[in-house]
């Protein structure tokens, strides 16, 4: 009886100081949390016993904290203990505000002929279209504007006769874009597919094209517009296309035109086809570092076209490898044409190409100085034009430095006209993990095969890729002078920044996006600390199915807060942290920065904004 009380008062004295806790936080920045067992409840107890400054930077972190209720936290959690929570995902997924791919099963819908498909998406299309005749499909808007978009379509329009497809609008501006063309128009009779504006303006695309018209005969497929302005995926994978194909047209028209760092991957494509005709026509133009292979492309083809004509021009760097291309074929003929004509040089490796072969022709115009050519056909190879530069029009540039996005100190001047860079977060909406939940997910290279399991990441898939590149950077060692952490939660955010800092710090962000990419006027500027040199940690944000953060120290820097005004009003429309790096000699010697503005390693300094949900921590003055 009286453990049974003396348990009830500790409880209640619990309680109180809860809500003491609370009342005395809210004043700070906190709004009030209903049930003190849940995560966002957690946090904030957390930071009231960690942090010995008000900051204005609390309710932003509060924001990220995890909406799990505290009923819900604590069932995922005994599920993390149990390794049960594959079985889990969706629910998981949902309640937890994280990223995960939908599971898409075998579809048994049931469409009619002729559907105009518009706003339509996560969707599996099995054996749709499937010995058509005739027919008009029209995918229109599909999947727009989406944060997590995921299509399959398998087996479509096989066998089918003069079916057409049009995929115009299909996923742009979404943010990580998976799709899956699985047997898509196998053995199919005439009839076309056309992608236009397809995946434009995507951060992460991906598209496997696998057996996709494969035993096809004159069926045409255009892809025209096709991953414009996209960002950073592991790009497009066309295996075993067209293979064994007869009389088929395949043009590529401004595909993957101003993408950054985009690849793709053509392997067994128009294998034993006959009479194929490719054209590649503004491809990868104007993009940065993009990265094609070419693997047994048109091997054993008879009586193909292919042209690559103004292939990668005016991109900065890229590379390409054609490996086995045209290899045992008969009578190919293949032109580059103003081919890699890209700023700053890149580099193409020709392996095996046109081996074995018998009456082809293959004429180089304007190839650089990078290429190199191994075990290649002595004979019906043309080379000309030679071109010893790789670049077009003299000076190197890059493109892929947005104007703002790196500049001097001397412009952090009141009054000073700047270009604001694009500052929005890419990044899917997310939330951070409760301890009691990420303590029991493993994060590590060696348990890459667990992870996996626990989100549903298929082997070679987009999520398998996002997990590795997290994990991988995260891991990878410290720079000269850095200290590091890659964080999934809150609490664990506070326990590094105060390691590096001490406990008087406060937490910063830039308030909002207003002014991105136009110009803005400097307002008032504030130095923290004075101004002078300061010790700093800045946390960006990474791709993974939970929010993480991979938070860091580097010497010597100064960290500013300065409003931004419109030009013609000079009303205040935003207030952004910037933080200058005054030691970059350890930075390479291509680095962006240096691109930008003009100089080299350890001659100047470099300053950049904190971006939207980015963050930086530092002493309280």
């Amino acid at each position: 009886m009286f453990k049974q009380l003396g348990f009830l008062l500790s409880f209640l004295s619990y309680l109180l100081h809860v809500v003491i806790a609370r009342g005395r936080l809210t004043s700070g920045g906190f709004s009030p949390e209903l049930n003190p067992f849940t995560p966002k409840a957690s946090l904030v107890r957390y930071w009231n016993r960690e942090i010995q400054s008000q900051s204005p930077g609390s309710e932003f972190l509060l924001s990220k904290a995890s909406p799990l209720t505290a009923v819900a936290s604590a069932v995922f959690a005994k599920l993390a203990s149990e390794n049960s929570l594959p079985d889990r995902l969706p629910d998981f997924c949902f309640a937890a505000n994280l990223f995960c791919f939908p599971d898409l099963g075998p579809s048994l819908e049931r469409h009619g002929n002729n559907v105009k498909f518009s706003v339509y998406d996560q969707r599996n299309f099995t054996n749709y279209g499937t010995v058509r005749a005739g027919g008009d499909d029209s995918f229109k808007k599909y999947s727009q504007d989406g944060n997590v978009v995921t299509d399959s379509f398998r087996q479509y329009s096989r066998e089918g006769a003069g079916h057409d497809e049009k995929f115009k609008g299909y996923g742009g501006n979404s943010n990580v874009v998976e799709e899956n063309f699985n047997s898509y128009g196998k053995a199919a009779t005439g009839g076309s597919g056309d992608f236009r504006s397809y995946q434009t303006g995507v951060n992460n695309p991906t598209s496997r094209f696998t057996s996709y018209s494969d035993n096809g005969n004159g069926e045409s497929q255009t892809f025209k517009t096709y991953t414009h302005e996209a960002n950073a995926g592991p790009g497009q994978s066309f295996t075993s296309y067209g293979k064994n194909g007869n009389g088929a047209p395949n043009e590529f028209t401004s595909y993957g035109v101003s993408s950054n760092v985009i690849g793709s991957d053509f392997s067994n494509y128009g294998e034993n086809g006959n009479v194929a005709n490719d054209t590649f026509k503004g491809y990868g133009g104007d993009g940065n570092v993009p990265k094609n292979n070419f693997k047994s492309y048109g091997a054993s083809g008879n009586a193909g076209v292919d042209t690559f004509l103004n292939y990668r021009d005016k991109a900065n760097v890229g590379d390409d490898s054609f490996s086995s291309y045209a290899k045992n074929s008969n009578s190919e003929s293949v032109g580059f044409v103003n081919y890699g004509k890209s700023f700053n040089p890149g580099s193409e490796s020709f392996k095996g190409y046109g081996k074995g072969a018998e009456g082809n022709k293959i004429d180089f115009k304007t190839y650089t100085q990078n290429s190199t050519f191994k075990d290649y056909a002595k004979t019906g190879l043309e080379f000309a034009r030679y071109n010893q530069s790789g670049l077009r029009g003299g000076k190197a540039v890059n493109k892929w430095v947005e104007p703002g996005k790196f500049f001097r100190e001397s412009m952090l001047k009141e009054g000073t006209l700047v270009s604001m860079p694009d500052i929005k977060d890419r990044m899917p909406k997310r939330s951070f993990l409760p301890r009691s939940i990420i303590s029991k997910i493993p994060f590590s290279t060696s348990k890459i095969a667990e992870i996996k399991g626990v989100f549903h990441a298929r082997d070679n898939s987009t999520m398998e890729g996002i997990i590795s590149n997290a994990i991988t950077e995260c891991e990878r060692p410290s720079t000269v002078g850095e200290t590091k952490r890659c964080v999934g939660s809150a609490e664990d955010m506070i326990d590094f920044a105060t390691s590096v800092l001490g406990r008087r710090v406060v937490l910063r962000t830039t308030k909002s996006v207003a002014g991105s990419k136009k110009k803005v006027v400097i307002g008032k500027v504030k130095g923290i600390n004075g101004g002078n040199v300061t010790k700093s940690v800045s946390c960006h944000q990474s791709l993974y199915p939970y929010l993480l953060y991979y938070c860091h120290s580097v010497p010597k820097v100064r960290v500013y807060e300065s409003d931004l005004l419109d030009p013609k009003s000079k009303v205040k429309i935003n207030h952004g942290i910037a933080i200058c790096h005054m030691d970059t000699s350890a930075w390479g010697a291509n680095h962006g920065a240096f691109v930008s503005l003009g100089s080299r390693p350890g001659q100047i300094e470099i300053c950049h904004w904190i971006f939207e949900n980015d963050m930086n921590w530092s002493i309280a003055d």
